[in-house]
């Protein structure tokens, strides 16, 4: 099968339904402003312009006008999993207009989606290639319960990595599109085409959102986006026994490993795991690599110029996915390698960081008091 024989018109319209609705949430901010504009001081921001965090409801709205016009094979592939999907986004969306829905509630609804769509679909994880966890997924409520977790996890993790313009959907783009072509070379043409339209209409917010940041994903995105990536990779799974289920782990791989990390050095730092702080990966390129070489740019460009680091983090497991698909020494093999990747990353930019601190400290007050109202968010050691 090829990508061009994928139904257009569903790809078509999903993109310009989430363009379209996407800018038109940005020209119409002034009416819902008051409930939808993000606010610009906070451990984790990094914005200075007041900006609507409610582009999840055009990637919403583009997957549910594309589902009309898919053929019927992919409407009942599509249909239960953005029903089952509602319970994430509507919790998410409600987090983006009233600031008072807690993390907690956020992480049980994305759970109670996956075990939604387990009742709607009847499709769980059944192996995962380790022995004890194999035996113990035989039992169909453990199997559930492990499947509504992991599915809650990656979603959460999608949220994690929400930080700079065109972050996070980018890469559930990479992470989507991977498993659309994994999908396609097992010959599971309608798995692979509700991933590249999944894609369509992600790249519909995503034109409008980077670089210059005009919207933003918002938790309802980040959670609704993070559901389907994770939801299709168990999909995959399930309906391609031949495909090793560490395929989608890699291909969820950056965004994965950035939460382990997050919830392991937390920990060791004695502080709450699900606490914010601006210690992510992605934090830590711009005060340490974009403030420091690219000052010059325009602030919504500066965040920008933070993706495409993450990207390459999340394009090399994601390529190891596609190429040993049915390998799963290979894939294991890959898992660690992208891991090390990402903490040799970390590794560098937190002593990037730590010698510009130094600098700072060197300068004259004046040149201090700026750089340091840049790094403001950093300036508690939480390592």
């Amino acid at each position: 099968m090829s990508i061009i024989n994928l139904p257009l018109t569903a790809l078509e319209l999903g993109f310009a339904v989430s363009l379209a609705c996407s800018l038109l949430l940005v020209l119409t901010t002034r009416w819902h402003g008051r409930y939808s504009l993000d606010a610009t001081h906070g451990v984790q921001k990094f914005h200075i312009t007041p900006t609507p965090r409610v582009g999840g409801a055009a990637i919403m709205l583009g997957l549910w006008l594309s589902l009309g016009v898919l053929p019927e094979a992919q409407q009942e592939l599509l249909l239960p999993v953005l029903v089952a999907a509602m319970p994430a986004f509507v919790f998410g969306l409600a987090e983006d207009l009233t600031r008072k829905v807690s993390v907690r509630a956020r992480l049980i609804a994305t759970i109670a989606s996956g075990v939604c769509c387990w009742g709607l679909t009847g499709v769980t994880l059944l192996h995962i290639g380790i022995g004890p966890l194999d035996m113990m997924l035989t039992w169909l409520p453990a199997s559930v319960l492990f499947t509504a977790v992991a599915v809650g996890g990656v979603a959460n993790a999608v949220n994690i990595i929400d930080g700079f313009n065109g972050l996070a959907s980018g890469t559930v783009l990479i992470g989507m599109a991977a498993l659309g072509i994994i999908a396609q070379d097992a010959g599971d043409a309608n798995l692979a085409q509700l991933c590249f339209v999944i894609c369509a209409v992600t790249a519909g917010f995503f034109v409008v959102n980077f670089p210059f940041g005009k919207l933003f994903l918002g938790d309802g995105g980040a959670y609704l986006l993070g559901f389907l990536l994770a939801w299709l990779s168990v999909m995959l799974v399930y309906r391609n026994p031949l495909v090793s289920p560490w395929a989608p782990l890699l291909a969820c791989g950056y965004p994965v490993f950035e939460t382990v990390f997050t919830i392991l050095r937390r920990l060791w730092c004695r502080r709450h795991p699900g606490h914010p702080d601006s210690w992510h990966l992605h934090s830590l390129v711009k005060t340490a690599i974009v403030a420091r070489f690219l000052r010059g740019l325009p602030a919504p460009l500066r965040n920008a110029c933070v993706s495409p680091v993450s990207w390459l983090v999340a394009l090399v497991p994601a390529m190891m996915a596609v190429r040993f698909a049915a390998v799963p020494e290979a894939l294991l093999q890959g898992v660690l390698a992208s891991f090390l990747l990402y903490l040799s990353v970390y590794a560098f930019v937190v002593s990037a960081w730590w010698a510009r601190r130094r600098r700072i400290k060197r300068s004259d007050p004046p040149s201090a008091v700026v750089l340091g109202q840049q790094d403001r968010p950093l300036a508690q050691r939480v390592l």
